[in-house]
């Protein structure tokens, strides 16, 4: 149930990303285009950067360890934006899914998605019983 909601909230952000247009990032829905084809390619996309979120991100965030430590975790903004672009290109070869224009503005981005991410998941944190 947690990773549905991951998917469902992750899917959230790419769209507010997708609403600054100064981000350069698009998300392009399959054919014929309609609200509903979004949001399905919208839940699609979401799976396809948690997944690669959850298995390529992890190993990368293992390796990077020590560069954690040493530029204080601000190399997690660039591994979440590779992440962010990896997710893009893997989508790149349909006709739908993740458009990233420019990397830089990926970094910014996923700093947006992160950021709703986290706000989302303290609203939806299940609450300790308090006895």
């Amino acid at each position: 149930m947690g990773f549905l909601i991951r998917i469902v909230v992750n899917a959230f952000a790419i769209w507010v990303v997708t609403l600054i247009p100064a981000l350069q990032v698009s998300v392009i829905p399959f054919a014929p285009g309609h609200t509903l084809q979004m949001v399905l390619t919208l839940l699609l996309v979401a799976l396809i950067f948690a997944l690669v979120n959850t298995i390529i991100g992890t190993v990368i965030k293992v390796l990077a360890f020590p560069l954690y430590i040493l530029t204080l975790g601000l190399i997690g903004l660039l591994i979440n934006a590779f992440l962010l672009w990896l997710t893009g290109w893997i989508t790149e070869f349909w006709e739908f899914g993740l458009r990233v224009e420019d990397f830089w503005w990926g970094i910014v981005a996923a700093i947006v998605i992160t950021l709703i991410n986290w706000i989302f998941g303290i609203i939806l944190r299940p609450q300790e019983k308090k006895r």
